[in-house]
Order: C-alpha cells, then sequence, then structure tokens
C-alpha cells in the first residue's frame, strides 16, 4: 500500500479504433483501474480514444497539465500495426523517458511469451507525472502493470520531490 495513498491521482487512457466506437467493450481499462485501486491510486480520469496520435498526444498533455495526475496508464496502441500510435504520442509530450519501465514490462512479458518483443511501451514524465504506455489486452496490461506496480510508489514519491534517501 503506498504510503500517501488518498493523494496520489491517477488516470487510464484506452487506445482503441472500435472501442471509441463502441463496437468492443474496454476489457484493460477497468481491470487497471481494480489494479490501481487496490494499491491506494484514486482514478480520477478514465476516457477511450481512437488510435489517433495527435488525440493521445492532446489528453496526455491535458491531464499532465490540468488535472496534475500523478499517474497515467495508456492502455493501447503499443504494437506494430500501422495503427499503433501510442509511443509516438507519448514521446510527443514526455520531457523525460525513462527506459527501466519499458524494459522491465517487456523482462516480465518475455517469460510468458515470445511476442512480448513486438511490444514498443514506453515510460516517461511531464512535469511531476509519470506517463506509462500498456498493451492493450486485459492480460498483457495486467502482466505488464504488475511488473513495475512494486517499483512505482518510490517512483512517485521522487518525481513529486521526496528527498529521503534511495534504499536498496
Amino acid at each position: 500500500m503506498l504510503k500517501q495513498a488518498p493523494s496520489l491521482t491517477c488516470g487510464i487512457l484506452t487506445l482503441s479504433d472500435k472501442g471509441s466506437r463502441g463496437e468492443r467493450q474496454d476489457s484493460s481499462g477497468p481491470l487497471l483501474r481494480e489494479l490501481l485501486t487496490a494499491q491506494g491510486f484514486a482514478v480520477t480520469a478514465y476516457e477511450i480514444l481512437p488510435d489517433q496520435e495527435e488525440l493521445i498526444a492532446a489528453k496526455l498533455a491535458a491531464w499532465a497539465d490540468e488535472r496534475r495526475l500523478a499517474l497515467i496508464v495508456t492502455t493501447g496502441g503499443t504494437g506494430v500495426s500501422p495503427s499503433d500510435r501510442t509511443p509516438e504520442a507519448t514521446r510527443r509530450v514526455i520531457e523525460r523517458e525513462i527506459p527501466g519501465l519499458g524494459e522491465a514490462m517487456r523482462a516480465a512479458s518475455l517469460k510468458k511469451t515470445p511476442q512480448a518483443v513486438w511490444s514498443r511501451g514506453i515510460a516517461g514524465l511531464r512535469g511531476q507525472t509519470l506517463i506509462i504506455n500498456l498493451p492493450g489486452s486485459a492480460k498483457a496490461a495486467k502482466e505488464n502493470l504488475e511488473a513495475v506496480l512494486p517499483a512505482l510508489a518510490h517512483g512517485i514519491e521522487k518525481i513529486q520531490g521526496s528527498t529521503a534517501d534511495c534504499g536498496g
């Protein structure tokens, strides 16, 4: 459980053309909400957008700059299909990339499937907001989030300016 759980706000952004048109039920967004809430995050923003780079970048920037969320997780658009543009949209808005989070997620996924090599999710900072890209399937999104969830509390504390020493 996070020490500052009540003050940690989170947004979940699902990227799906079919989901945005109501043609597919979002299964990963609600599952991520459940996992994050159980860890003390207050999910205060949730939306489904089509796989359009401009829309994704604008929403990420707005949630970081205007809503000042501590964490934004995206789900979907991290593969190699022509419409998968979430990492590109994320790179447009972050100020600093955090490669270790993407590396940890892919390493955990590779233990379960060789197809994890195709995942292009990244993570980075915009101001004091951490943005993490997760795959679109509920199973893969859960596995990827669980790979980094134990490290998030400490990281978010540091992002928010904690000067406490980093212990092992």
